[in-house]
């Protein structure tokens, strides 16, 4: 029962429906914690008709104080409340760009826990900036080896009328430990072309401009139908990073007509071990003005190593 991939994993990709090699997902999106990164759970298999399927674990009982913060819990400008259950170690706090390494169970308001890596045996891992805001503000304030109790407004989680499907509503309660942090590893800078494609880039008829900025080996491309795995960084053309594949120190793996159409006409031009800066205008991206939350507008610029495709 792999549930931390549908809420703690409840990372997307801006790109669009990517999913990971690992346990996490591409950034933009959290989940009651993300590695954290997401998958699409499997199809569940048959199991023979001559025995029974495993019954469901029972849940943790829920925390006697579920339905709303007690006095003595603290409360932060936000509306983030929150109790020390047990002290850290140190004094040291991750970062937002930080990965952690957590144990978590969640209830709603009424009791009804939704998810647990107790019970899963299997602590998360994700980035600190990659899950829900209520998450992100809360493991920042902890140390490692600290446990707290969250009392999460909707505003901070999934909403009161969570508009993705399966996630719970409302204020939600979650027992956090954190077990472990790491540094992520430093953004790739800024190109020095990032506002426009420079003369020497190539064109395509659809207005895709590129450049190879590494050869790679062999002949082959992908193909439309194609699922590749691929490091990347994408700013827009004031140099803000929005998204980054090395930040979070995994590679995503998607198939190409899942992803915005600068990005699947790009990487059949791409050979293994290639990489390439991508310059992918509005049309072929989100468009000027996006419909999809927090999408980045306009032209995007794209640095994608081709690591491995099939």
């Amino acid at each position: 029962m792999k549930r931390c991939a549908l809420l703690l994993a409840m990372l997307t990709l801006p790109l669009a429906a990517c999913d990971q090699k690992s346990s996490s997902q591409p950034t933009a999106e959290p989940p009651p914690p993300a590695s954290a990164q997401p998958a699409t759970p499997a199809a569940p298999t048959a199991e023979p008709t001559a025995r029974e399927a495993p019954a469901e674990p029972a849940g943790l009982p829920a925390p006697p104080d579920v339905a709303a913060p007690p006095a003595d819990a603290q409360k932060t400008a936000s509306g983030l409340a929150f109790k020390v259950l047990t002290p850290g170690k140190d004094q040291a706090h991750p970062g937002p760009d930080d990965k952690v390494t957590v144990h978590y169970s969640g209830w709603t308001t009424d009791g009804k826990m939704f998810d647990s890596s107790v019970l899963r045996g299997e602590p998360a891992t994700f980035g600190v900036s990659g899950v829900i805001k209520g998450w992100t503000e809360a493991l920042q304030l902890m140390s490692k080896g600290e446990k707290r109790r969250l009392w999460i407004p909707g505003s901070l989680a999934y909403g009161d009328r969570p508009t993705r499907p399966g996630a719970p509503a409302g204020m939600l309660v979650f027992d956090v430990e954190l077990l472990d942090f790491a540094p992520a590893p430093k953004p790739p800078p800024v190109p020095k072309d990032v506002k426009a494609p420079p003369k020497g880039a190539k064109k395509t008829a659809s207005g895709l401009a590129y450049q190879v900025l590494q050869k790679g080996t062999g002949t082959e491309h992908p193909k439309p139908t194609s699922r590749v795995t691929v490091h990347y960084t994408g700013w827009t053309t004031d140099g803000k990073m929005f998204d980054s594949s090395i930040v979070r120190d995994e590679p995503a793996t998607f198939p190409v007509g899942g992803v915005i159409k600068g990005w699947t006409e790009g990487v059949q031009l791409m050979v293994k071990g290639e990489k390439a800066r991508f310059w992918i205008p509005a049309e072929l991206a989100y468009g000027e003005k996006p419909t999809r939350p927090g999408a980045p507008a306009g032209m995007l610029v794209f640095d994608i190593e081709l690591i491995d495709f099939r």
